[in-house]
């Protein structure tokens, strides 16, 4: 999927397991399979997994990231209402893999399918959920780094180029009329808590109910809508409805909750049109919704 991608063997995660974690060293240890694009996934056993990173970076700069993680994916599971996994430790580089790597609680569930329509149950567990984020203390803290969540005109450069390389993949001219009135929504609510990546491959789900949330460890704050962004990766036309009155999103918060859905999938279309299918298609649908919703 990406230029500088480690390739991570399960033989090596194996031996990295047993050295410096004995007490595993008989435990299964098996790949799962999974359509993320950040981290390799192992399941220790029956009640831990193990994350590598997947693109290179310093050790310093990846150790950085999964202490930071770690204690976002700690503060996470203690706020939210729905199960979510807990770390564990950072274990360190060695022969076959060259990053510090994360332990974290093995939470069983099955993810959300790509084409995952919610209900109006699911909606409001969904709605139940960012609710008791948002009202988790910011610390004082603000939106920092250069991600979603922030500004959305900091985004120009980032769309830009999805523009050109989406020629032939979309209707461009279109896009960017709407990226012209996503840009210029003003913002007016403070920084709350926020998940930032509330999608199909970060939920889990049974019999139409939201039953845990993986990938915790970007929990810190930012705008509002960006959590509300979960309406369009998860929500049909019916089900959004409730999830919005139930959020108490305004005509602003809904657009700004376009405009990150916009920013994110734009992105994933193009991106991974020949290396993730499920990323590409995820990323057509949820912009086929944005459209059909918004009059420009």
């Amino acid at each position: 999927m990406h230029d500088d991608e480690i390739d991570v063997r399960e033989d090596v995660v194996r031996a990295l397991i047993a050295d410096q974690f004995p007490d595993w060293a008989g435990a299964p240890v098996r790949r799962i399979a999974s359509d993320g694009t950040v981290n390799a996934i192992f399941r220790i056993g029956d009640e831990a997994a193990a994350r590598f990173l997947l693109r290179g970076r310093t050790v310093d700069a990846a150790r950085t990231v999964l202490e930071r993680e770690a204690d976002a994916s700690r503060r996470f599971a203690e706020h939210s209402p729905v199960p979510a996994p807990r770390p564990i430790a950072i274990g360190e580089p060695g022969e076959g893999y060259p990053l510090p790597w994360a332990v974290q609680t093995w939470l069983p569930g099955t993810i959300a399918p790509i084409e995952f329509e919610g209900s109006a149950a699911f909606a409001h567990d969904l709605a139940g959920l960012i609710s008791a984020l948002r009202a988790t203390d910011t610390q004082g803290r603000i939106f920092q780094g250069d991600n979603r969540g922030g500004d959305i005109r900091d985004h120009d450069e980032w769309v830009e180029e999805c523009f050109e390389k989406s020629v032939d993949l979309l209707d461009v001219p279109y896009l960017r009329r709407l990226w012209d009135h996503f840009r210029d929504l003003p913002r007016t609510s403070v920084d709350v808590m926020s998940h930032g990546d509330l999608q199909p491959l970060n939920v889990l789900v049974a019999d139409g109910r939201l039953t845990g949330v993986l990938d915790t460890g970007s929990f810190a704050p930012a705008d509002p809508a960006l959590d509300a962004m979960a309406g369009w990766y998860l929500l049909d036309d019916d089900s959004r409805a409730v999830f919005r009155e139930e959020l108490n999103c305004d005509d602003l918060e809904w657009e700004r909750s376009k405009a990150w859905s916009f920013e994110q999938c734009l992105g994933a279309i193009w991106y991974y049109v020949d290396s993730n299918p499920v990323m590409h298609r995820m990323g057509r649908l949820v912009l086929d919704r944005i459209t059909a919703n918004t009059k420009i």
